[in-house]
């Protein structure tokens, strides 16, 4: 490659980004990463020249991505609700339409309980601890226990638990099992589970389907099977009144809905749109 300097990188990286149908922001994001800089100073040092370390490494990453592989998983790392944390193609990459479900969490605890209230919180299908993690560092009152079926999972979150300093207890298993086997009584189940109908996954990007646990993205024929079973679970594990989060795909909201409703008859639940407009969070406030 015949660059030499930041912004000429940042020019090359563009155009190939462009011709591989890649994200064009992504150049921005490595040289970052590898000169351990933020987007503004990189920005004024883009006539500044590269050193010849650095440009072997970004060239290599950017080769990667070329081929599909997410720049979550070339960095290591993804932010979520202002904290970096580690990732690996053992976990799904955090989302920003995720945020807003720790947000809505967040916000109903507010309102519906007591600042003194101590409440115990589950969040079922951890993965990177995204979700456990951010609410237990955003309202110390909340015990925070997660639970993931696969071991390489949890690993990723315990690193990540540990490096922020949250306090959160960790069960392998499938969905609630872990909690109805030792007869552990929760306030708020909140869950981001696979939701991606089968039939879905061909339409996927690659950089998706090809790289990220496939155990996170698929919820069976419909999408609908993983809220199907919690309808079974979650009213064995709730201590009483509490609050029930889940994000949802696309278009399945009110089937989701329609299912809380049903398990919980006199539950405020409502549907709510994320920042673009898309039916991707499903409350239900159960005895308030």
């Amino acid at each position: 490659m015949s660059f030499q300097k930041v912004y000429e990188a940042l020019k090359w990286a563009s155009s190939f980004l462009r011709e591989n149908g890649r994200d064009e922001n992504i150049g921005e994001i490595l040289l970052c990463h590898f000169l351990g800089m933020s987007r503004a100073q990189l920005l004024a040092e883009l006539r500044e020249d590269l050193d010849d370390t650095i440009k072997d490494k970004f060239i290599h990453a950017m080769e990667q991505v070329g081929k599909g592989i997410p720049v979550q998983y070339i960095i290591g790392y993804e932010e979520f609700y202002g904290r970096r944390f580690w990732v690996n193609e053992e976990v799904l990459i955090p989302r920003p339409e995720t945020e807003e479900l720790v947000q809505g969490v967040l916000e109903r605890i507010n309102r519906l309980y007591s600042s003194e209230s101590e409440l115990k919180v589950v969040d079922v299908g951890t993965g990177s601890g995204a979700i456990a993690i951010s609410l237990a560092l955003e309202n110390e009152k909340l015990d925070v226990m997660t639970v993931d079926i696969a071991r390489s999972s949890i690993e990723v979150a315990k690193e990540n638990a540990a490096r922020l300093g949250a306090n959160v207890t960790f069960f392998e298993g499938d969905l609630l099992g872990p909690l109805m086997d030792k007869g552990l009584k929760v306030d708020i189940v909140v869950s981001n589970p696979p939701y991606i109908p089968e039939e879905d996954i061909g339409t996927l990007s690659p950089v998706v389907k090809d790289h990220e646990p496939m155990r996170a993205l698929v919820g069976g024929q419909d999408g609908l099977d993983f809220y199907r079973r919690f309808m079974i679970e979650i009213p064995q594990v709730m201590s009483g009144k509490g609050i029930v989060a889940f994000e949802v795909g696309i278009g399945q909201g009110e089937s989701v809905a329609s299912m809380l409703r049903e398990t919980f008859p006199a539950a405020k639940v409502e549907v709510v749109h994320d920042i673009n407009g898309k039916d991707r969070m499903v409350f239900a406030e159960i005895g308030f």
